[in-house]
């Protein structure tokens, strides 16, 4: 009997010791992230990300981070809401615009990152400047995570500010210098055809809502509410200031007539076709790298304020990974948001360091010494207000964009074409009143 009970348990101990192996290796088996990441903006973007998740790797070899590089932030949404719809498997992190909050909060994709942070990440969320979590939190709860953030600058190009006899140190500060400096830098040839434009402000494709809120909110207009469940398009402040966009050309004379595209102008910028320009302060690496020519960055023109909308990429973590999914994304967007890394993130796009802290390192500061209009961006963020984001944001956007283009066209007059879009979007929006 004694015999038979130590033999079971040899061969019990035995075949506990051939398990331990298979057991470290499911151990050491590492959790896999798919992650969506938007390509753009200019410059070397997707070599930036694949440095940083190979050394989010060195650190954390039991997390395997892997990039999907989804196109466009547009291509990257429609990406997302066709597998959901679809019934395919979303990633289970993302960068998205962070106006698409709403959205990935109504197809019930996204889990909200203080519930899963939990009181260990309270420090770290409220380490972010208030103006990126504007567009960030809603309803009791922080969503998404402030990563690839900005706000619209103006670039000038300070030689032919001095060929036309101006200040190259003295951007307008409002509107109506504005006017009159982008007057005096435009060119025409003999046959009266314009050579150098004074001012460009894209307005083509999905961002024209975007570069419209640097109109509206300097004019003290806010086009929505907190709770993306109301918009105020038509009100009479909100109309001055797309009449003002369409003067800039139809009256004026200092832009291109018609819409502009959004990649056309920092190009234009660079080979000297604007002297000046408006456009994301993601682009300043990318002009840094490329302008032959000294440039200045300012803030936005006053009317009766200052003011931008923030802009750029939120981090999103998705309900349909699992725990362990979940928690090595949250753990990968803490890191890539930790001060060493969003500094060289920041020096390495342009894109604004989205922490105080990030701005204390001593990366960050040599930087702001050597790159002074790095902090344009940063300073403008006491004045910034949140991007235009609703439910139903894409249907909603496309609206105020349609609208917008009617105006820069000439084919409807501001308060008809806002009048409309304002109808249209109070019927989309009842049902989340």
């Amino acid at each position: 009997m004694r015999r038979t009970v130590l033999k079971s348990l040899a061969a019990a101990l035995a075949g506990a010791l051939l398990s331990l192996p298979m057991l470290a290796r499911a151990q050491a088996q590492p959790v896999d992230v798919e992650f969506y990441y938007p390509v753009a903006v200019g410059g070397p973007i997707t070599k930036i990300i694949d440095t940083m998740v190979a050394d989010f790797h060195k650190e954390n070899p039991d997390i395997n981070i892997k990039p999907v590089y989804a196109g466009s932030y547009q291509d990257s949404i429609a990406k997302v809401l066709t597998t959901i719809k679809g019934g395919s498997k979303p990633p289970q992190l993302a960068v998205l615009l962070s106006t698409d909050m709403y959205t990935l909060i109504d197809e019930d994709a996204i889990v909200p990152i203080d519930t899963l942070a939990g009181d260990a990440g309270k420090a770290w969320l409220g380490g972010f400047y208030d103006a990126f979590m504007q567009n960030s939190r809603t309803g009791g709860h922080v969503w998404g995570v402030p990563f690839q953030r900005s706000t619209i600058v103006m670039y000038y190009n300070k030689n032919l500010f001095k060929a036309a006899g101006l200040d190259p140190e003295r951007p307008p500060a409002t509107w109506q210098e504005l006017v009159d400096t982008a007057t005096k830098l435009t060119k025409k040839d003999a046959s009266g055809n314009v050579t150098q434009w004074g001012l460009e402000i894209p307005s083509g494709g999905s961002f024209a809502y975007w570069l419209f809120q640097a109109l509206t909110t300097p004019n003290g207009a806010i086009l929505m509410n907190d709770a993306g469940n109301q918009v105020m398009l038509d009100k009479p402040a909100v109309v001055e200031a797309a009449q003002f966009w369409r003067d800039l050309s139809a009256k004026h004379g200092v832009m291109p007539p018609g819409t502009i595209d959004w990649g056309t102008t920092p190009k234009d910028f660079l080979e000297k076709k604007a002297a000046i320009v408006w456009t994301t302060t993601g682009n300043l690496t990318n002009i840094r790298a490329n302008a032959d020519f000294p440039f200045g960055v300012a803030m936005m023109p006053k009317k009766v304020r200052g003011g931008s909308p923030t802009g750029g990429g939120n981090f999103y973590v998705f309900k349909s990974g699992t725990p362990a999914q979940q928690k090595a994304a949250l753990k990968f967007a803490q890191w890539a948001t930790s001060p060493e890394r969003a500094a060289d993130w920041s020096i390495a796009t342009g894109y604004v360091a989205v922490t105080p802290a990030a701005w204390e390192t001593a990366r960050m500061k040599k930087y702001a010494q050597e790159v002074p209009a790095a902090t344009v961006a940063r300073d403008q963020l006491d004045v910034s207000v949140a991007e235009f984001s609703t439910h139903e944001n894409q249907r909603v956007t496309k609206l105020l964009n349609d609208a917008l283009q009617a105006v820069l066209t000439g084919s409807k007059q501001p308060q008809q074409a806002l009048s409309d879009a304002q109808r249209e979007a109070d019927r989309i929006l009842r049902p989340y009143r």
